[in-house]
Order: structure tokens, then C-alpha cells, then sequence
């Protein structure tokens, strides 16, 4: 499991590092347990520890693991959670690093990977200062959150390919491509909506309005018009061709509110017809 890093520059990093900073204060609030910490992947085959919740010391924060040191880079060499009741006494991991996890207190801990097309991007640990074994409820949890960052994870990937893929092609010779993003930009929306957490509802805002403006030379439109997400989200789908229908049973809305929602852009984009109103939102650089 040591592929390199996909999007694994500066950018993709910074991303890495928001998901999971999400995905662990997710977890701190879904579990209780007195400390939730995580990282993403900072080289090939390390990652390191930068977000904790429940921390008594500064004894994890900064802390980097190796893959196959310790229980998460366990996780990480295997590719799957691992989890011990006593961690100093546990002879299925290797004790790199129990000088720090012995200050913090921890005994019973679950490290989860983040694997996104079969690539590590990060671990995230639940812990308690007391040797019992971890409820199911618990484990499963901790795998519950690390799917959903592996999601958004996965649907930023391909969103930033998609853009490096409009850049490449500023002219939209190629339709197929400007249609992918256009698919792309609609599943950023109609995700993000469905995203209970803020952080991650932000970022994949964030990423649609990227790829909204990719063909534009002047990203920043003067008087642009300012829509609803939710208008952005049926237009966006009206954009593929979708029919009203079609874009409420993707969006999980009724048919008639889709309907509002469409007449409320026309009339924001001045336009009397479901053609116009998504030229002029590309013209404006909000859709794609």
C-alpha cells in the first residue's frame, strides 16, 4: 500500500490535511471517546499526527509514523483498521513509538486508513486512557468516518482532474472532456448538499466553483448574479440535459420545488428559457 500520494502536491496536501481534520472531529462527536486524533500523509510511506482532539500533552502532536511502525502504520502496511486493548503490552505491532503514547496515557487505541484508489491517504485513531476492548459500535465508527473522507477525497480527485483537464483545453475543443467536468461539477453540488459536515460542505463548494470558472479568463465577473446553492444545484443538472424529473431524483427534491428553483435563476439570470439561463450562468462563470 505504498503508492505514492496521489495530487500529492501542495494543494492536494492541504486537502488531505482539511479531511481529516473533519473526519476526526466527526468521529470525537459520533463516538465520545476521550481522544480522537488523526493525519494525513506528509511522504511515500509516513504520515503525521496534526490534528487531536482530547489531548492532554503535546507528546502525539507532530508525531510521524512510519508505514509498518507501530499500530497506524500497521493500518497503513495493511490497509485495514487495527486495534489493541493494551497497547505497551500488545505483541502485534512493533513499540516505536510508546515513549509518546505512554505520556499521553493511551492504552486501548483503533487506527482506520484512508485508502483512496487503493493509495493511504491518512490514519485515524480513536483512544482510551484504560484497557478495556473497544466497542463494536466504536470500531465501527471509526471505519464509518474514514469511508466518508475516502469519499470526499476521492470526489476532490476528481474534480482537480478534471480542472487540470479544462486548463489543458481552455478553448473546449474537446466536448467530451467539457462534459465530464460538467458531471463532475454537478456531483460536487448535489454532494456537498447531502454533507452534514460544514468544513467538508465548504470545500466541496469550493471545488464546484473551481471548476465553474475553468474556462474563464477573468475568473471574477463583474455584477455577476448571485443564485442559491440549491438554484446552482438544479441548473447544474439542467445543464446535462437532465429534465426536471430527472434532476429531483438525483437531488432528492420534488419535481414542482425543482421547478421553483429553476424559475427563480431564469429570473436572477434574466432569461426566459432553461437554454438561456445556463448560457448566461456559464457566461458568468457559475456553471462550467
Amino acid at each position: 500500500m505504498n503508492t505514492p500520494l496521489p495530487g500529492g502536491g501542495p494543494q492536494g496536501a492541504r486537502g488531505d490535511e482539511g479531511a481529516v481534520r473533519s473526519a476526526v472531529l466527526s468521529l470525537h462527536r459520533a463516538t465520545g471517546l476521550p481522544m480522537v486524533f488523526g493525519g494525513a500523509l506528509s511522504g511515500r510511506d509516513s504520515l503525521r499526527i496534526t490534528e487531536l482532539v482530547g489531548n492532554t500533552t503535546d507528546s502525539l502532536d507532530g508525531l510521524v509514523v512510519r508505514q509498518g511502525s507501530g499500530l497506524g502504520g500497521k493500518a497503513m502496511a495493511l490497509g485495514r483498521p487495527a486495534w489493541v486493548s493494551n497497547y505497551p503490552c500488545a505483541a502485534s505491532i512493533s513499540h516505536d513509538y510508546d515513549g509518546p503514547v505512554a505520556r499521553e496515557g493511551l492504552l486501548s487505541i483503533v487506527a482506520v486508513p484512508v485508502v483512496v484508489r487503493r493509495a493511504v491517504r491518512g490514519v485515524l485513531y480513536g483512544a482510551l486512557r484504560e484497557p478495556l476492548s473497544l466497542a463494536d459500535r466504536v470500531v465501527g465508527a471509526a471505519v464509518q468516518a474514514a469511508r466518508d473522507v475516502e469519499q470526499d477525497l476521492a470526489v476532490q480527485d476528481r474534480a482537480d482532474e478534471a480542472l487540470a483537464r479544462a486548463r489543458r483545453d481552455p478553448a473546449g475543443s474537446s466536448a467530451a472532456r467539457w462534459e465530464e467536468v460538467r458531471a463532475v461539477h454537478a456531483e460536487l453540488r448535489a454532494l456537498a448538499e447531502d454533507v452534514p459536515d460544514a468544513p467538508t460542505r465548504d470545500r466541496l463548494r469550493e471545488a464546484a466553483l473551481r471548476l465553474a470558472a475553468a474556462g474563464l479568463d477573468a475568473p471574477d465577473v463583474p455584477g455577476r448574479p448571485v443564485l442559491s446553492p440549491r438554484e446552482l444545484d438544479v441548473l447544474s443538472h439542467v445543464a446535462l440535459g437532465c429534465t426536471n424529473a430527472e434532476a429531483a431524483r438525483r437531488l432528492g427534491l420534488l419535481p414542482e420545488t425543482v421547478k421553483s428553483y429553476l424559475r427563480s435563476a431564469m429570473r436572477k439570470l434574466d432569461s426566459h428559457t432553461r437554454l438561456e439561463a445556463v448560457t448566461a450562468a456559464r457566461r458568468a462563470g457559475l456553471l462550467p
